[in-house]
């Protein structure tokens, strides 16, 4: 299997995403990209899509991180991934009303960590949107998936529920 093009092509881009990925979290933006695009020139994947919009989404390119999204899901639509980040551009852009289909579209993907973002996104939207129950129930749903998160607890300690 290992003398397979096709195989040794994807190992090749799998390593230059994950250095990409690795480049960006040091904070080295360009150097990502460069890294991405070499990915997709071993191998189109939805990894790479998704990863250099998420890269050049640092860079305020965010049609253009939108546009690699929607490219990652042409090659895969079971990754999640892309349908979250779409979302977080939305809101960026104060489209929120346009950010939850790809949100509610994340929580439904087969292949996606870590899970529990897309929820924590549409708490995000709902608090925004001053729908401060439904941004609970998003909360509540993100820390079902992972016990403890601070970010799902710090906004729910933020929330302003009101009893009457």
């Amino acid at each position: 299997m290992t003398s397979d093009p096709t195989f040794r092509d994807r190992e090749k881009a799998r390593e230059l995403w994950q250095e990409g990925v690795q480049e960006l979290t040091e904070g080295r933006v360009h150097s990502a990209v460069d890294c991405f695009n070499q990915s997709l020139l071993s191998c189109p994947t939805a990894e790479g899509y998704t990863y250099r919009g998420w890269a050049v989404s640092f860079l305020g390119m965010l049609e253009q991180a939108v546009e690699d999204c929607h490219r990652a899901i042409r090659v895969d639509p079971e990754f999640g991934n892309p349908y979250n980040d779409i979302g977080v551009y939305m809101m960026r852009l104060g489209l929120l009303d346009d950010a939850i289909p790809w949100l509610e579209q994340a929580k439904l993907a087969k292949r996606y960590e870590p899970r529990h973002f897309p929820y924590l996104n549409l708490g995000h939207v709902y608090r925004a949107k001053g729908d401060q129950g439904r941004a609970l129930e998003e909360y509540v749903k993100a820390l079902e998936l992972d016990p403890g998160n601070t970010v799902a607890l710090e906004a729910i300690a933020n929330l302003d529920l009101k009893v009457d």
